[in-house]
């Protein structure tokens, strides 16, 4: 509805030479712009559910990775809770050489400062597994750690497949995904700026009241605007770019992450063989070193350095395989993040039975008897 010639001044004061048009008018869109929007829109969607997957993708490996972390701990304080006793027996032993006069009453002092040095030791693990356990639990939302112990055999390892295997896994995961939901939202961008350099038809029709010859007429007009080509080269020449710089970015990304992929998979394979080597053959002949070392040194054959060598290889033994099988495990964990799917199918010799399943589940909540645990499985 428009109205002119109304409200001036001389002849044209007040109405009696208004004129009002009544008319219908709309904008007929050329070049396929109405689809093209469509389709942008349809994109932006799909970009933001893989996003959507991979941030959960983040969020699981962030909880699996603080999970192994806990376990290794609770490890590590075992190990030191064996310091400790080694350390307390050790005591015993050189107090017993000493009162008989076998030895100096300096291995005393030493044996007790060992042992308050293990003590120290485990107080200082206790402290950061409790730190460790509340930084778990912050992963669904407790203020607290309402569990004193994980359940989990940290030495349950999948046997990974053929690197190449893995590597064609990780182009159906969200990591690529959505680089390539990315390129095809720049292409869709791409042509809802070429279709803007199309110009639209806009027509109008109506009725135009005139009263001062109280007649009617009929109104109708078509509109082209020239040169919209020219005006929309910018915006398709930004659009391009993007598209190639989405191009670039898959490619340097899928390089980056074939090199991450290719190192996780080197690391487990590494550690599990360490893991392995270390339980089989490392750690039975320090045990057995041990025995014959503390024996040896109760005869008086050995020196006290002698046995505290020994029982420090033993204990440097088992730490460095907790290290090792976590280490396995991590990269094991990040395997499955990069690729979206378990290293290889379900466990199936290791503890737990149909319980081994890629969840973390808390439990004591239904049985008070369990209260106070939780378990990983694998």
């Amino acid at each position: 509805m428009e109205a002119e010639n109304v409200f001036g001044s001389g002849e044209f004061s007040g109405t009696d030479r208004a004129e009002y048009t009544l008319s219908l008018s709309s904008i007929i869109e050329l070049g396929g712009k109405r689809h093209s929007r469509v389709t942008v829109a349809n994109s932006r969607y799909a970009l933001v559910e893989i996003e959507r997957e991979a941030r959960a993708l983040d969020l699981l490996g962030r909880v699996t990775q603080r999970f192994i972390a806990v376990l290794a701990l609770q490890e590590k304080l075992q190990v030191s809770e064996e310091a400790t006793r080694l350390a307390e027996v050790s005591l015993q032993a050189v107090k017993h050489r000493v009162e008989r006069g076998a030895a100096p009453d300096a291995e005393r002092l030493r044996a007790e400062a060992m042992l308050t040095q293990a003590r120290l030791a485990r107080s200082a693990i206790k402290a950061e597994l409790a730190s460790q356990r509340m930084a778990l639990a912050t992963l669904w939302g407790s203020q607290t750690a309402d569990f004193d112990i994980l359940e989990g055999d940290l030495y349950a390892f999948e046997s990974a497949e053929a690197f190449e295997v893995l590597y064609q896994r990780v182009a159906d995961s969200p990591t690529l995904q959505i680089f390539a939901t990315e390129e095809r939202l720049r292409d869709a961008e791409l042509e809802l700026a070429r279709s803007q350099s199309s110009s639209n038809v806009q027509w109008s029709l109506g009725i135009r009241r005139l009263e001062q010859f109280s007649d009617t007429a009929l109104t109708a007009g078509v509109s082209i605007p020239l040169f919209a080509a020219k005006r929309n080269r910018g915006e398709v020449m930004a659009a391009m770019a993007e598209r190639e710089s989405a191009g670039y970015r898959k490619q340097i990304s899928s390089l980056a992450l074939r090199a991450r992929l290719f190192e996780a998979w080197q690391t487990h394979q590494q550690a599990v063989t360490a893991t392995e080597q270390m339980g089989e053959k490392v750690l039975p002949a320090l045990e057995e070193a041990l025995v014959q070392t503390r024996e040896a040194y109760e005869r008086g054959s050995y020196r006290y350095i002698d046995l505290v060598s020994a029982q420090r290889e033993l204990l440097d033994a088992r730490r460095a395989m907790i290290d090792a099988a976590s280490t396995a495990l991590s990269n094991q964990a990040l395997i499955e993040q990069l690729t979206a799917e378990p290293l290889a199918g379900r466990i199936t010799d290791s503890p737990g039975g149909a319980e081994n399943e890629s969840a973390i589940s808390k439990r004591g909540e239904s049985n008070p008897s369990n209260q106070g645990t939780s378990h990983v499985s694998n």
